[in-house]
C-alpha cells in the first residue's frame, strides 16, 4: 500500500531533502521528515508555506503533480491592497500570464484566516490595506498564485497552501506531518 506524507511546510524551507550546491546551508524536508523513500508530490516555493504532499509511489505522484489530473489546490493567499470585484472576477475567468493564459480559479475575498505566526513576519505598511483571499486552481505553474494576483494589481504577502484536492491542512502544525494510506 503506498504511504502518503501531509507536510505543514514552514516559511524558508526548501521542497526538496538536500540543498547541495549552496553555500549557505537551507533548511529542507531532510529537517522535518525522516521516511526514507518518500518524495514531494509537487513542489511549494521556499517562501510559501502549508500542505505538501510525500509520496512513496511514483503513479501516485504523478496523479497528485500533474495538471492533467486537475486536482484542485486551494491557497490561503493574503494579498497587498483590497482586491475589488473586477480583480476578483479576472481571476474566475484566467488571467494572462508571460507563459500564457492561466485555467479559470476560484477567488473569494476571506476573514483573516486563524494561522500561525509567521517567522518572519510579512512586511506591513500603514498606508496600504492588506486582504485575505482563497484561490482555487487546477494547474499548477511556477509561482503561479503570485503571479495571477500581481497580473490583477494585488501581489501576494504571505501563501499558504491549504488542501491538495481531499487533503488538507486542518489539525497540522508548522513543521509537523501525518501519515495517510494511499488506495
Amino acid at each position: 500500500m503506498a504511504r502518503l506524507i501531509l507536510f505543514n511546510k514552514p516559511y524558508d524551507v526548501l521542497s526538496q531533502f538536500t540543498d547541495r550546491g549552496s553555500e549557505t546551508k537551507r533548511r529542507t524536508l531532510s529537517d522535518f521528515v525522516a521516511v526514507p523513500g518518500v518524495y514531494p508530490a509537487g513542489r511549494l516555493d521556499r517562501d510559501s508555506e502549508g500542505l505538501l504532499l510525500l509520496c512513496d509511489d511514483g503513479r501516485w505522484q504523478a496523479r497528485i503533480a500533474d495538471p492533467r489530473f486537475k486536482l484542485p489546490k486551494t491557497y490561503l493567499v493574503q494579498v497587498e491592497g483590497e482586491p475589488d470585484d473586477a480583480a476578483l472576477a479576472a481571476l474566475r475567468r484566467g488571467v494572462t500570464l508571460k507563459d500564457g493564459p492561466t485555467r479559470p480559479a476560484e477567488a473569494e475575498r476571506i476573514a483573516a484566516p486563524d494561522l500561525w505566526p509567521r517567522d518572519p513576519p510579512i512586511r506591513v505598511r500603514k498606508t496600504v490595506p492588506d486582504t485575505w483571499l482563497r484561490l482555487t486552481i487546477r494547474e499548477g505553474r511556477n509561482r503561479q498564485v503570485r503571479r495571477m494576483t500581481a497580473a490583477v494589481g494585488h501581489p501576494t504577502l504571505r501563501l499558504v497552501r491549504w488542501s491538495v484536492g481531499e487533503w488538507t491542512l486542518d489539525g497540522i502544525a508548522p513543521g509537523e506531518w501525518v501519515e495517510r494510506d494511499l488506495r
